[in-house]
């Protein structure tokens, strides 16, 4: 049996590369050893030979948001793995074994790779789901159907569909460019908040509230004037009735207090 097989592989090898078919290949392929050193020249040419059925099946998917040299990329690894694990002896024709492996691998991508906020595979698989049966009860309605109609269609709660079609808002995310108003003179980022330093000024005066009334009154009196009243030092001794040299030493005290007090604040 070996000699037969032996010799029917050389017969094919021995024919003009016109001569040999995708089929040829791959049966050549099947018939040559793993240690057979023409085994990997062998395999880039089954291969090559097959390469029209991955870029044919790759453009059935293409405008759905990924760029055709990757479809194409991607039918190709699914292409290599259908002739790497192809079992010739089975009787099944090639054909048949491929395009389920190059279909499944290019599916895998969409579900992978072309969704703009990573979601969970389960809510990825769903909005498939929720897509298939829109199409259907679509034509068997003659209506757009509700969420009750596709629960009921896929046998889940109504909870369940609505999870998937708010996750179905992440496959593609909607550019910051993207222009808005009734003229498009304005972009969608303009609409966007950014941080308010307001807020920190906020909880400052909050958390000053306590310190201040921690301070003997004269200091916060002094203080007042200081910061509120935008009074100089000297002007401030002469409101108070003490020297400026003492006003100064009052507010300097009075600042490293305030200070520590929100430090300790901050700690606990």
């Amino acid at each position: 049996m070996a000699s037969i097989v032996g010799t029917a592989t050389n017969t094919l090898l021995h024919r003009r590369s016109s001569d040999q078919s995708p089929d040829d290949l791959l049966a050549i392929l099947a018939a040559t050893p793993a240690d057979d050193p023409r085994r990997p020249a062998l395999r880039d040419r089954a291969i090559e030979a097959w390469l029209p059925l991955a870029r044919h099946l790759a453009r059935r998917y293409a405008g759905r948001g990924a760029a055709d040299e990757d479809l194409t990329q991607t039918a190709s690894v699914g292409l290599i793995k259908a002739v790497d694990n192809f079992d010739h002896n089975r009787g099944v024709d090639f054909t048949g074994y491929a395009i389920p492996t190059i279909i499944g691998e290019i599916k895998r991508y969409f579900r992978d790779r072309t969704w703009a906020v990573r979601v969970p595979r389960r809510l990825q698989e769903l909005r498939l789901s929720i897509s298939a049966a829109n199409s259907v009860l679509t034509q068997t309605l003659g209506r757009s159907p509700t969420v009750a109609d596709v629960a009921a269609y896929l046998g889940l709660t109504e909870e369940t569909v609505l999870e998937g079609l708010e996750g179905a808002r992440a496959y593609r995310a909607t550019s910051l460019s993207t222009p808005i108003g009734d003229n498009g003179n304005r972009e969608l980022a303009d609409t966007l908040g950014g941080d308010d330093h307001e807020f920190d000024l906020v909880e400052l005066r909050v958390a000053l509230g306590p310190a201040l009334a921690a301070l003997p009154e004269r200091e916060r009196e002094i203080l007042s004037l200081r910061f509120h009243g935008n009074l100089t030092q000297a002007e401030i001794a002469d409101r108070v009735g003490v020297s400026q040299m003492h006003v100064s030493r009052l507010i300097t005290r009075s600042l490293a207090t305030l200070r520590r007090h929100l430090s300790d604040d901050s700690v606990s």
